[in-house]
């Protein structure tokens, strides 16, 4: 008998093995994936999930694994070498936007010690479990998006709107939006593997 999932989640592997693995569990500690997760969020602002994640290793190749601190020295030559990169969307302000924020991201890191810190504060380090009976049911932002994206964005960040900064909360964990009839849901995880 095959699993059920959250409505959104299409036949796809690399759909299913994202939901599976990632959505929706707890990502403490570990700034890298949580860097990862802000840009490629920022990156499918005005397209689906799905395109993203099929090119998820063309921008891990593309933009350093996602290290901030290389990231944020990107010269305008690396930008045209991005703008010619087939692998990822090359949409300038996009591009630019990673740059901008892995430069606003170490401000973070030395204010707070790490992006963890700062952003799982928000939450007092307690994930949010919903328990949404359907698809239909899960808002696309919150208050709390909200906040968190006015602050990211007094601090520099761009491509951060409240429903970037929700769908990067269910990503990392810090809001779980299982639905009801999924086998990850909190009503059944007796059924987890």
């Amino acid at each position: 008998m095959s699993k059920e999932r959250c409505a959104w989640v299409s036949e796809e592997p690399v759909y299913i093995a994202y939901h599976d693995k990632e959505w929706g569990n707890p990502v403490f500690g570990d700034d890298r994936y949580l860097f990862e997760m802000l840009t490629l969020e920022g990156a499918q602002a005005g397209l689906s999930w799905i395109t993203i994640l099929k090119r998820r290793e063309n921008y891990r190749r593309a933009f350093d694994n996602f290290e901030p601190d290389v990231i944020a020295d990107y010269s305008d030559e690396k930008i045209k070498a991005l703008m010619q990169d087939e692998g990822i969307i090359r949409n300038r302000r996009k591009i630019e936007s990673v740059i901008k924020n892995a430069k606003a991201f170490k401000q973070i890191q030395k204010e707070f010690g790490s992006f963890d810190h700062y952003v799982w504060g928000f939450v007092g380090r307690e994930p949010i479990v919903n328990k949404w009976e359907k698809h239909e049911d899960v808002p696309a932002q919150t208050e709390l998006s909200k906040q968190i994206s006015k602050d990211l964005k007094k601090r520099g960040f761009s491509f951060v709107g409240p429903v970037i900064c929700y769908s990067f909360m269910q990503a990392i964990g810090m809001i779980n939006d299982h639905t009801a009839n999924c086998f990850l849901s909190e009503n059944k995880k007796d059924l987890r593997n």
